[in-house]
């Protein structure tokens, strides 16, 4: 029942795919993909009512006409034909992972890229082995670069997602304690973050931070083109200024970024380093990075009326918490409060890491440290730390206990969805 040509004659003549039967696009192909709560199958015969031009089905009970297309599997079937039409392009594919960060430079490297080629990048962080194939068909026939974010949480899936986007070019951001509970281990992160440059190690070259060992000794023999704060890198650049957004300079040029926090050196030294590799115009690098500006709680500054909230609540682990607390020291503020929310999927590891990360909070200079989660709550409980179960419990508390006149660090993972307490803030 192996029907890739088929669908794939289907595919050329009307590039839309559908994968939501509440928002399906006319003439698309709608691929009635399988969750944990969900089955697509039941809703095929729906997409098709709503203009789909074909569904793509793994159960035959399903299959009700000439329209709907009985495959083995429904998300191979997606993934086999984004392989199929991968091989249509001779261009240039960027992918990037990491522990942190990756969504926020494959955003700089997309903007810098397109002041000279037309780039096609990942959507938002649509990167795993749904999102991948999605980004690989949505692509437009005259591109000329494409970047393509990679995420994982267990060993093999960025393997399977390079089969699928086969890409020349790679960049692993760092390897840091992320999603433990599915890697299992430290060394499983390595060892499935390595899989990319494993992915490229024929063929292709790889961008490699040359201020972190482990990077460069996992790309010992690769070819690459290195990064960093030295002049021993092949694209260097220094450091001026986190005061609290990133300033550097590069080639004599004078960088002042939207972003901030030391991370954010290395994201946007990243993106520069690409940019040069390929040719685009010095300026016209320094004009993208300095016009660029993070959404979706990322590193945001905003201003409220009251206060100065640094909103970074879309994900967290003992790295990038560390990070964001280091950062947020160095500011220059009267009046500093930190709130911190849980670090999820940190398995076996998460009590510990919670205690160091709560410990190293505690020995700042500032204000007040806020803790948010059951993790962090368990932690705390018995040393008189202010800390609340969730994010309702801790808006309580400011309605309550008005913050005003401060700089706020907002962190924590995103399914603690800290964003909410901006409107008290």
């Amino acid at each position: 029942m192996n029907n890739t040509k088929e669908i794939y004659n289907l595919f050329i003549q009307n590039k839309k795919i559908s994968i939501d039967s509440r928002k399906i696009e006319k003439d698309s192909i709608f691929f009635a993909l399988k969750g944990d709560n969900f089955n697509g199958n039941k809703f095929a015969e729906q997409a098709i009512e709503k203009g789909a031009a074909f569904a793509i089905v793994d159960e035959e009970e399903y299959k009700k006409g000439d329209k709907f297309i009985l495959v083995e599997n429904v998300l191979d079937s997606l993934q086999e034909l984004s392989k199929l039409y991968r091989q249509q392009f001779d261009i240039s594919f960027i992918a990037i992972t990491g522990s942190n960060g990756k969504t926020t430079t494959k955003e700089l490297i997309n903007v810098v890229l397109s002041q000279k080629y037309k780039t096609h990048s990942t959507l938002g962080n649509l990167n795993n082995h749904i999102g991948v194939p999605l980004t690989i068909l949505s692509i437009p026939i005259d591109s000329e670069i494409v970047v393509v974010e990679m995420g994982a949480n267990h060993i093999g899936e960025i393997s399977k997602l390079c089969e699928i986007a086969q890409p020349n070019f790679g960049i692993i951001t760092n390897i840091a304690k992320a999603h433990l509970e599915g890697f299992g281990s430290f060394d499983g992160v390595v060892k499935a973050k390595n899989e990319l440059y494993e992915s490229i190690n024929k063929n292709g070259t790889v961008f490699v931070n040359n201020d972190d060992e482990l990077l460069l000794k996992l790309s010992d023999k690769l070819k690459k083109v290195k990064y960093g704060s030295t002049q021993s890198a092949d694209c260097y650049a220094e450091l001026n200024e986190l005061n609290p957004f990133v300033k550097l300079k590069w080639k004599g040029l004078e960088i002042q970024s939207q972003l901030i926090g030391k991370y954010n050196f290395d994201n946007i030294l990243a993106a520069i380093c690409i940019g040069n590799y390929f040719g685009v115009d010095e300026e016209m690098i320094k004009s993208a990075i300095e016009n660029y500006k993070p959404k979706n709680n990322r590193s945001q500054i905003v201003e409220t009326i009251n206060n100065k909230v640094i909103l970074d609540a879309y994900n967290a682990n003992p790295t990038s918490m560390k990070a964001a607390i280091e950062s947020f020291r160095i500011i220059k503020a009267k009046k500093k409060i930190a709130i911190l929310g849980d670090m999820l999927e940190l398995g076996e590891a998460s009590e510990i890491e919670h205690q160091q990360i709560k410990e190293f909070a505690c020995s700042q200079d500032f204000d007040k440290v806020i803790f948010v989660g059951e993790i962090f709550c368990s932690i705390c409980e018995k040393q008189n730390e202010l800390c609340f179960e969730d994010n309702q419990k801790v808006l309580n508390y400011l309605k309550n206990n008005k913050i005003s006149g401060a700089s706020v660090l907002i962190k924590g993972s995103r399914k603690i969805k800290l964003e909410v307490l901006l409107g008290e803030l």
